[in-house]
């Protein structure tokens, strides 16, 4: 089994939690008043250098020029790629069939097989992490579009289904698959982490989705690319944030894409509210209270794996209904105070400034996690499948001989870099929110009277923040005067 989110001894604060939690509230706080004093007239957007400000909602429209002139696509919609059979696609695919073969066929003891780690820490945290510093690098080798469109080929889809057009993406189904998918991959990781990192487990998963998306490829082309492919969209989601654009929304620099609008369906909202809502469940279950109350339920459920999976699938999905609910209700008002009218799209609106949080809070929970388990992939690469007669053997440190190091860093700098990420991306979500409320507002006065709702939900998120990230890590010192 993996190696747990907290490592060594926890470190004791040299002042109480509480002054932290006050003091990153305060920096955010600060953050919103100079960002007012600046002020800025409404329906403008500040514009770096070389950059022209345009900006089309994903979905919308026809594609806004980057700074260099050219067309830039419109939303997360990722351009035609490469061709199905380059060299990096065909590469991609041979990586992916020796990972599904060493899942199957190799050691089911996660520790020791390739698989869970190359997965559950590399793609599903490591990748991420990356697109949102350096853009989304990944559709040429991302195996699942390699698939998609590998199957999008007019013959092969005359003779199976009778006509060379793809069937055009069905509006109703919007973002709704790529939705789902993160749903039930973020379920596994936090419901039934024991049985989805087992590597057959992993392994069978990802070829039954591979098959989904072979069949889709066929019937909806590229369409199902674009808005259906969970992985896709996850990774041009977060790959709005990087330095480089590879052909998705926005202008050069980090935070780029950030000036698109996302796309108001329902869908989209939810599929990005998911990414928040599952690194704050992630923590949730990490801290000593929710421990406490799982084990104070009648019939202690703890005892009853399959009575545990439904109680935190509950809870998953009921937080998930209040983040919603709550961002929901304060973007709604902050909409309303700008442009002095009612409508749908107050959330969506906003939804920019809530990446930046998810990003900073997915950094933060998982760094020690990342590094200390990361290193599990030296003696794994010496022997992929885990299996005791496996003829290649490499030296140290690609050998049964290597440990990890549990504590490469003490937990004092986790703690540090961890409180300075979530202030830093509360700092950036209030000056993203500043800048789509100043688009929609009547008034220079109004766009700042709908900045403080937000405000409030930002600060209140910034402490909630704090203090999950500081309870597996962190105890406090009783102080006296």
């Amino acid at each position: 089994m993996y190696l747990a989110h907290a490592f060594g001894e926890r470190y004791e604060l040299p002042l109480p939690l509480s002054v932290f939690l006050l003091g990153g509230t305060l920096v955010v706080v600060f953050s919103f008043l100079l960002l007012a004093r600046r002020g800025g007239e409404p329906g403008t957007v500040p514009v770096p250098p070389g950059g022209r400000g345009d900006t089309v909602p994903e979905g919308d429209g026809g594609p806004a020029p980057d700074s260099s002139g050219a067309p830039a696509s419109v939303g997360d919609d990722p351009g035609a790629g490469p061709s199905p059979g380059g060299l990096p696609g065909w590469l991609s695919l041979a990586v992916f069939a020796a990972l599904a073969a060493c899942g199957l066929w190799g050691a089911q003891e996660p520790a020791e097989n390739l698989l869970p780690t190359t997965f559950w820490l590399l793609g599903w945290i490591a990748v991420p992490l990356s697109c949102g510093l350096i853009g989304d690098w990944t559709r040429p080798v991302n195996p699942f579009a390699v698939l998609v469109r590998l199957a999008d080929r007019p013959g092969l889809r005359r003779r199976l289904l009778g006509s060379d057009e793809p069937v055009p993406w069905p509006s109703r189904l919007g973002w709704w698959p790529a939705t789902v998918g993160f749903f039930l991959v973020a379920w596994a990781e936090l419901v039934v982490n024991a049985t989805a990192v087992v590597p057959a487990n992993t392994a069978f998963g990802l070829l039954a989705y591979a098959l989904v998306c072979a069949a889709a490829g066929l019937v909806f082309g590229t369409g199902f690319e674009r808005r259906g492919e969970m992985f896709t969209v996850l990774f041009a989601t977060w790959g709005r944030l990087g330095h480089r654009r590879f052909g998705g929304p926005g202008r050069p620099g980090l935070g780029g894409g950030l000036v698109v609008p996302f796309d108001p369906s329902p869908s989209r909202t939810a599929f990005v509210l998911l990414l928040l809502v599952s690194v704050t469940f992630d923590g949730l279950l990490a801290t000593p209270g929710w421990d406490r109350l799982e084990r104070r339920i009648p019939g202690n459920l703890v005892l009853h794996p399959g009575w545990l999976a439904a109680w935190r699938t509950v809870a998953f999905l009921l937080l998930a209904a209040a983040l919603a609910v709550v961002f929901g209700m304060f973007a709604g008002v902050s909409r309303r105070l700008a442009s002095g009218r009612t409508g749908r799209g107050g959330l969506s609106d906003l939804l920019p400034s809530l990446l930046p949080i998810a990003y900073g809070y997915l950094l933060a929970h998982n760094l020690q996690y990342l590094l200390v388990n990361a290193q599990l992939l030296a003696p794994l690469l010496g022997n992929p499948p885990g299996l005791p007669g496996w003829p290649l053997r490499l030296p140290y440190p690609f050998d049964d001989d290597f440990q990890p190091r549990v504590d490469l860093l003490p937990s004092a700098v986790y703690w540090y870099v961890s409180m300075a990420a979530v202030v830093a991306v509360h700092v950036i979500a209030v000056v993203v929110a500043s800048v789509q409320l100043r688009r929609v507002a009547g008034s220079a006065g109004r766009a700042r009277l709908g900045e403080y709702p937000w405000l409030a939900v930002m600060v209140a998120y910034t402490a909630l923040s704090l203090w999950l990230l500081a309870q597996p890590l962190v105890t406090e010192v009783e102080h006296t005067g």
